[in-house]
């Protein structure tokens, strides 16, 4: 995908997958265990969890030019766990927020969900959304202006957004210092904001809704931001639809999904 700006051209994102540059792996490499020797490079096991995150396809079928699946699949469970991953991907916003020169943290953020199906055999964690007609699950993400994800919940799809909220707020308290402002929409008017009032000090939410009488999608100030992500996931096969047996899994290629879109604008 790219951005027309004048009489250049900003690539967006990346059509098809490309094994990482040196200087993409320099960018990650010092949030990674790094320090002592494996029979198999860190950076390989990095590029093999990308390919499927763009491919789609099962563990079990990851081709032989990676590491046994096995191994792959174990980083990738550990570094989820331990907060590997976490780590990596708010270093990489903010990496991504200084090239663009803005200030490493941001102030203004905007949170939203978005509902999807589930791969057949998935039970875990799965409803209906009754306004969207859907039977699965939601992603809830908080993002800044740039539309870099910041925070996500995987959680079934019939869980009301504003009683869900906190669960996607709560993990950046005490190292978002600098936000003053999150946007939504009328979903979170209610239990949201009174959780808001309660616990974050010096916050406000702001509820922004679409023009009274329009049913088509209107671009919001600010919160459109949040609909690109959502849109953007669809050019990663592993977010077409939640193909993982459980929300840990789901939350952690949307991770890997920000980390990756901030690595191609950094090629």
């Amino acid at each position: 995908m790219r951005k027309q700006k004048g009489n250049q051209t900003i690539k967006l994102m990346q059509s098809h997958y490309q094994r990482l540059t040196d200087s993409q792996w320099g960018a990650i490499r010092e949030t990674l265990p790094t320090h002592r020797k494996r029979d198999h490079s860190l950076r390989v096991i990095v590029d093999a969890i990308l390919w499927c995150l763009r491919v789609g396809n099962q563990w079990r079928n990851l081709p032989d030019n990676f590491p046994k699946w096995q191994l792959v699949y174990y980083y990738f469970r550990k570094w989820q766990t331990d907060g590997t991953l976490k780590r990596l991907n708010w270093s990489l916003n903010k990496l991504e927020r200084k090239r663009v020169n803005k200030p490493a943290v941001p102030s203004l953020f905007c949170i939203d969900s978005q509902s999807v199906k589930v791969a057949p055999f998935i039970k875990e964690e799965t409803g209906v959304d009754g306004n969207k007609k859907i039977n699965g699950r939601k992603r809830h993400v908080i993002t800044d202006t740039l539309g870099l994800v910041w925070g996500v919940v995987v959680h079934a799809a019939n869980k009301a957004d504003g009683a869900v909220a906190e669960r996607v707020v709560e993990p950046m308290l005490g190292y978002m210092d600098r936000m003053k402002k999150i946007l939504a929409d009328a979903a979170y008017e209610k239990v949201f904001k009174g959780w808001v009032e309660e616990n974050l000090l010096g916050v406000a939410l702001e509820i922004t809704s679409n023009p009274p009488g329009t049913k088509e999608f209107v671009p919001v100030k600010w919160r459109w931001v949040s609909e690109r992500a959502f849109g953007l996931f669809n050019f990663f096969r592993r977010l077409d639809k939640d193909h993982e047996k459980t929300t840990q899994s789901a939350e952690a290629w949307v991770l890997w999904h920000n980390c990756q879109l901030i690595l191609n604008r950094i090629a």
